[in-house]
């Protein structure tokens, strides 16, 4: 159905793309693998029409086609699934979903046709095990739920072709199963799939082939027999990653933090308490819509409480706003990192550097010397790849631009930092980079909870696991006592 030959693209101080080739056959499930920049997203934007290839051609059923832009896509029976989200947060979900092709009626009026649209909607989103009202605006759901709105987008067009960049990177167990017998359904239809994704115990269940980038060439290809975890990821690093998950601390501090009879926003009938010490990472799992993030969020001061206490270092907090958290010593790292921990206007240097500007400035004035040494400093200790700490933070790959919001709170000598969905979207290589950081930062007295929807994540990191459920603190179970049974017992409680 699809083939690209000798594909390349070249951005300001970076090859992203040399002479790849990619095929993808009717009904076959092809999975795209590798690093966080070895060019995957630059592949899948140029099928797109996001972006027009410097060099190389482009077959559809053994046709040369020219991809200007995203109808061309579209018109091709093109689907495209992108890792960042593409929603319309003012919108309610069957204007998302429906966007650009909207039924109308009227005649000349050409008058929204809301009801087919919300009709239509309802089912699309019951396919993908979405159980929301279609006229719900977008600004109210989470950031899980807005990627299977995108999803939604995507199977409500006749589309031939589908590419879905990283869709299950906010997903919790439940919620991927149901989208891996989407894609299966997809594929008894006859209709190919992309499928680009870090996790690769997916990759394993779905791939009828991967095809594996590195460093913007072809890496190796495996096909179904051959396919397996430590084969992926050794044509992926060129190496063979042996310990993903870092070690445990030996020992663990007193309590650093703890929340009392904490009540969100969100769920204010619904009191939490927990404890974290210095030198413990816990780990916060549960369903979409758990209140997990909400939790996070207002223990950083961005959503107010509705009551509850904050303890830290045994001493009660107020915390009103994020300003206050961050003199405190208690950093967030968001779940949605462009919108939420980024300026991606700006460049590496801003970024890392901008919540500790004084440190850099004297009498007002920016001493952009010493800001520069410093991003390059945590570049290298963070292995950033970027051409330059100048880059604007935006063009990064999403691991990347996860790196650099860690970079900005680390000279700030964090006591707490709240890490929300830490490794969405990064490579394995880069996940071992970042555990192994924060097994650093737990030896060296930070107290740490991690949100995550990867149940290996979970399982792999934590000391302890709490459990939410609707807004309920539902269980903490010990490290002897986390098993993937247990804790989605406790989830769906």
């Amino acid at each position: 159905m699809l083939e690209m030959s000798r594909v390349s693209k070249k951005f300001p101080g970076v090859t992203a793309l040399d002479s790849v080739e990619f095929s993808v056959r009717p009904g076959e499930v092809v999975a795209l693998v590798g690093e966080n920049g070895a060019g995957k997203s630059t592949l899948m934007k140029i099928l797109a029409g996001i972006y027009a290839p410097d060099a190389g051609a482009i077959r559809f059923d053994g046709k040369l086609v020219s991809i200007h832009s995203p109808r061309d896509s579209t018109r091709l029976g093109i689907g495209t699934i992108h890792q960042e989200l593409e929603v319309i947060d003012t919108l309610d979900v069957a204007a998302n979903v429906f966007l650009g092709r909207e039924p109308v009626w009227g005649g000349p009026l050409r008058l929204v046709d809301r009801r087919k649209i919300h009709a239509e909607a309802r089912g699309v989103l019951l396919r993908i095990g979405l159980d929301i009202s279609p006229d719900r605006l977008l600004r109210d759901l989470s950031t899980a739920q807005k990627q299977l709105v995108e999803i939604a987008r995507a199977l409500s067009q006749d589309v031939r072709l589908l590419i879905m960049d990283e869709p299950t990177s906010s997903l919790t167990l439940s919620e991927t199963d149901r989208l891996i017998q989407v894609v299966k359904d997809l594929r008894s239809n006859r209709v190919s799939v992309v499928y680009i994704s870090h996790r690769l115990q997916e990759i394993e269940r779905l791939a009828d082939r991967v095809v594996v980038l590195r460093d913007g060439r072809n890496a190796g290809e495996l096909h179904r027999g051959d396919i397996s975890h430590p084969r992926m990821v050794q044509l992926m690093v060129g190496r063979e990653v042996k310990t993903l998950y870092a070690d445990a601390a030996p020992s663990r501090g007193p309590v650093r933090i703890e929340l009392r009879n904490f009540r969100t926003q969100r769920y204010p009938a619904h009191p939490v308490s927990l404890s974290i010490r210095a030198g413990e990472i816990l780990g916060l799992a549960g369903l979409i819509g758990a209140g997990r993030s909400e939790l996070a969020k207002a223990v950083f001061g961005v959503d107010r409480p509705r009551k509850g206490e904050i303890v830290l270092d045994g001493a009660v907090v107020n915390i009103h706003s994020s300003g206050d958290a961050i003199q405190r010593g208690i950093y967030l790292i968001p779940e949605d990192r462009r919108n939420s921990g980024l300026l991606t206007g700006m460049s590496v240097r801003e970024n890392i550097t901008l919540p500790n500007l004084e440190q850099f400035s004297s009498a007002g004035w920016i001493r952009q010397a010493d800001e520069t040494a410093s991003a390059q400093a945590s570049c290298a200790d963070l292995k950033i790849k970027t051409p330059s700490v100048e880059t604007s933070a935006g063009s990064l790959s999403g691991g990347n631009q996860q790196k650099i919001v860690l970079a900005k709170w680390l000279s700030l000598k964090p006591r707490v930092i709240l890490f929300d969905e830490p490794t969405r979207g990064i490579d394995v290589a880069a996940k071992a980079e970042i555990y192994q950081l924060m097994r650093r930062l737990a030896a060296e007295g930070v107290a740490i909870l991690m949100i995550s929807s990867d149940m290996e994540e979970i399982l792999g990191n934590s000391d302890r696991v709490a459990v939410m459920h609707e807004g309920r603190l539902t269980g903490i179970l010990q490290r002897p006592d986390c098993t993937e049974e247990a804790i989605m017992t406790l989830a769906v409680a």
